[in-house]
């Protein structure tokens, strides 16, 4: 058993690999707790589908693709929340508006340019954990490094903002500006996690550590931690059944994550479906 984990790593692909699976399984659990809090599951989807013709755009100029991503996941953002104020329609029309809409572009942009050139772009969308590279796990790590740095420096701010936005306006926190750098937090966590489990699928990695740990213990700063240690097992989990079994690694991680999340739904000593309430502590 310990020579199956051990094996593998002494391929340079496989240590890049379980090092760019530490970092987004870390990255993605800290940042989607506060998704997962605020109810804003559809607003990092709407993030994710959007990075797409930034991506496109940027390969077709030769410029950095993941400062195109993030551009156009900011652009997004500030699109909906353009929408939102200027106009009747819902924060949560405006999204699903935005990110169709930025996705279809995307994918078109793509399918042009895979017409003049022989490159597959396909693993921004599903994720090749196998494949990354020196320098995307550099890029990964450098964004991992600002974000959760951002995290620990503005904790209480955010943690405040979080559970009662309105409190925080009256204690005079800057929350329109708390708002939006949540947002470009969940921007450059999605950009470094596209070559990871590609964009159509983040969401899950956003999402489901954060809400298997809040299962389980109480505290947000609780809910981080164990998020963390979910995410980080499922990347790893995931990067070994894609190199054992030849599975797409995205979705690899994807259902590992999802069956973490599963086993707490049935089993959590507080919200167990299968455990009587009697029992429920």
């Amino acid at each position: 058993m310990l020579e199956a984990l051990i094996e593998p790593l002494s391929s340079g692909f496989m240590q890049r690999a379980l090092a760019i699976a530490i970092l987004v399984g870390l990255l993605c659990a800290v940042v989607g707790s506060y998704l997962m809090v605020q109810r804003l599951a559809l607003l990092g989807d709407a993030i994710s589908h959007s990075v797409l013709p930034g991506l496109a755009i940027a390969f077709m100029l030769g410029a950095n693709i993941y400062i195109g991503a993030f551009i156009a996941g900011v652009v997004s953002t500030m699109a909906i929340a353009w929408i939102r104020v200027r106009s009747p329609i819902k924060e949560d029309a405006a999204m699903g508006i935005v990110f169709s809409a930025f996705f279809a572009l995307g994918i078109t942009l793509i399918t042009v340019i895979q017409k003049d050139n022989k490159i597959d772009l396909n693993h921004f969308l599903f994720g090749n954990i196998l494949s990354v590279t020196i320098d995307e796990v550099r890029h990964t790590a450098i964004i991992a490094a600002i974000v959760l740095t951002v995290v620990f420096l503005i904790y209480k701010e955010l943690l405040f903002y979080t559970f009662d936005p309105l409190g925080a306006q009256a204690a005079g926190l800057p929350v329109n500006l708390l708002n939006f750098g949540l947002m470009l937090l969940i921007a450059l966590t999605i950009v470094a996690s596209m070559t990871t489990v590609g964009v159509i699928l983040v969401l899950s990695l956003l999402i489901t550590p954060g809400a298997t740990a809040y299962l389980l213990v109480k505290r947000l700063n609780q809910v981080m931690i164990l998020g963390a240690v979910i995410g980080v097992i499922s990347s790893i989990s995931g990067m070994y059944l894609s190199y054992y079994y030849n599975l797409p690694s995205g979705p690899a991680i994807v259902l590992v994550v999802s069956g973490f999340f599963l086993l707490a739904l049935l089993f959590s000593p507080k919200h167990g479906v299968l455990i009587p309430s009697g029992n429920k502590k």
